[in-house]
């Protein structure tokens, strides 16, 4: 499908981690549900998480009718949404070349709210992206909770993918340094640390690394 490379999306620093190309933008907003709107109001930047769907070429946002947000981005004033799914972190021998493995989009665009029937279908693609068929078993809305609902269509005409894989890369000479690297994965949490592979030989897994958990006690 399209290339969605614009002067605005095309990425500065690491441009080699960059993909401009609607499947690669699509399979990552698939894997998520949650993402960030950026706007402007009265020269005062606002960054608000909410929820959202794709169907097609069209990305779905949904949140409270009195959403300042919503009301402010449904007047068709510029946009930034932006998707994150990390995927592991990425342990070096220096903290300057520890890193995030991390897939990302970000949009950029124009939303319009979204009025009738089609408001419908729009918060069942919402509520099937974070649980797959689950709109069907669910009880109907009611029309009091679609008014109390406002619904916003951002069309994916210009974005960039940004992503990040691999083990760490050091500098040459801190490859021979008694510190243990690689990465540890996210998805799932790996039962073990994945070593670097030029990882010097007999270096233990450190206790912080292999206690490791994403949720903190």
């Amino acid at each position: 499908m399209s290339d969605l490379l614009s002067d605005r999306t095309r990425l500065d620093r690491y441009p080699a981690r960059g993909k401009h190309d609607f499947e690669t933008i699509a399979a990552i907003l698939d894997e998520g549900f949650f993402c960030h709107v950026g706007f402007v109001q009265n020269g005062q930047p606002y960054v608000i998480p909410t929820g959202y769907g794709r169907d097609g070429q069209s990305l779905y946002i949904h949140g409270s009718a009195s959403s300042r947000m919503l009301n402010r981005a449904g007047q068709e004033i510029p946009i930034c949404v932006t998707v994150t799914l990390v995927d592991g972190l990425v342990l070096a021998r220096s903290a300057f070349h520890s890193s995030v493995n991390y897939r990302s989009v970000v949009i950029l665009g124009n939303a319009e709210k979204v009025e009738g029937p089609a408001k419908l279908q729009a918060l069942k693609v919402i509520v099937d992206q974070i649980v797959p068929g689950r709109w069907d078993s669910l009880r109907p809305v009611t029309q009091r909770e679609v008014d109390e609902t406002t619904v916003l269509k951002l069309d994916i005409v210009e974005a960039s993918a940004k992503i990040r894989s691999g083990p760490p890369v050091d500098d040459e000479e801190d490859y021979a340094l008694p510190i243990w690297a690689g990465t540890l994965d996210f998805a799932p949490l790996s039962a073990a640390p994945k070593a670097d592979a030029r990882l010097r030989a007999g270096l233990p897994v450190p206790d912080h690394v292999r206690q490791y958990r994403r949720v903190r006690k």
